[in-house]
């Protein structure tokens, strides 16, 4: 298959559209690719030195497979992961060669372009309740700031994971229409952030808060208990009742996917957990083409639209 791609020349942001020939070996997937994110590894990638050069970059993408041992033709797919775009060639260009490991199978009630877009917040959220946390079947679970894209996809994801009932903490003066629907309980935190007395006991808490929420919500975990900390939006210091963590042998579990290695269906399942319900995504689609211009932004989310490479 031959597609265009754009090309890397060298350290540093410099891009380049040419016309490669692309072939799928044993265990690799050839993908059409239609969208790809820019990503802060991408950045860091292309300002330090390629694996190769020429080296085709993106390490995040939406396409649809044309061949493969593993995928249908036709199917759907995110592709990220298994060294794409980092080790190997990425996915900016009209075609994509990728291991079978870094394809991942997109729900049919998720639109690409919005599965993309919403990854990094998913991956977050799967690594915090079924990792770090480990909710299991029939337990309870707090989420604080469940109003929040993180706080919402961290409730749901613990209703996939099995737990019974998700109890929601919102500030004081947030709108809680987004959360509706999600949690079995809201709980609103007074502003200093201190938890009232109306929230029942739980087995595990997943906090996207931080500051005072974080120690407030400890006196309300059940013994053995634990509360997975990812967000630090009310402050970044708490205070911990040492006698309760001690006494209730409670553990503080961070949250930092730099030092986590994912699992092998982490993606996937992250989407599958968020499929359920539907998402609305902000981002922005530009032309393949202006590659380098949105490689100078720090902010937003960006996609590229491959389709345009021709």
């Amino acid at each position: 298959m031959r597609g265009t791609v754009l090309h890397s020349h060298g350290p540093g942001e410099q891009l380049k559209t040419d016309v490669v020939e692309l072939t799928a070996g044993p265990g690799e997937t050839l993908v059409e690719m239609r969208l790809a994110a820019v990503t802060s590894q991408d950045r860091s990638t292309l300002a330090g030195k390629q694996p190769a050069v020429p080296f085709v970059p993106g390490s995040e993408g939406a396409g649809v497979v044309v061949s493969s041992d593993s995928f249908e033709a036709g199917t759907a797919v995110v592709v990220r992961g298994a060294g794409v775009g980092v080790t190997r060639s990425g996915v900016w260009g009209r075609y994509a060669v990728v291991p079978d490991a870094a394809v991942h199978q997109v729900p049919a009630s998720l639109e690409p372009g919005t599965a993309l877009a919403l990854l990094t917040p998913a991956l977050t959220a799967h690594t915090a309740v079924r990792r770090v946390a480990a909710v299991g079947l029939g337990e309870t679970v707090v989420v604080t700031g469940v109003t929040g894209l993180l706080g919402r996809m961290c409730a749901v994801i613990a209703r996939s994971a099995g737990a019974a009932r998700v109890i929601g903490l919102v500030s004081e003066h947030d709108l809680v229409d987004s959360a509706t629907g999600l949690v079995d309980q809201l709980v609103r935190v007074d502003g200093l952030g201190q938890v009232g007395r109306e929230l029942s006991w739980c087995d595990a808490a997943i906090d996207t808060m931080g500051g005072p929420v974080a120690g407030g919500v400890l006196g309300h975990i059940t013994p053995g208990g634990r509360i997975a900390v990812l967000g630090y939006k009310a402050g970044e210091f708490t205070t911990i009742d040492l006698h309760q963590l001690i006494g209730r042998d409670l553990r503080v579990l961070p949250v930092n996917l730099q030092r986590t290695v994912l699992a092998a269906d982490a993606v996937g399942q992250a989407l599958a957990d968020i499929a359920s319900v539907p998402w609305r995504a902000d981002y922005e689609v530009l032309p393949a083409d202006r590659a380098g211009e949105i490689l100078e932004r720090q902010a937003g989310r960006v996609l590229l639209d491959l389709t345009t490479l021709g």
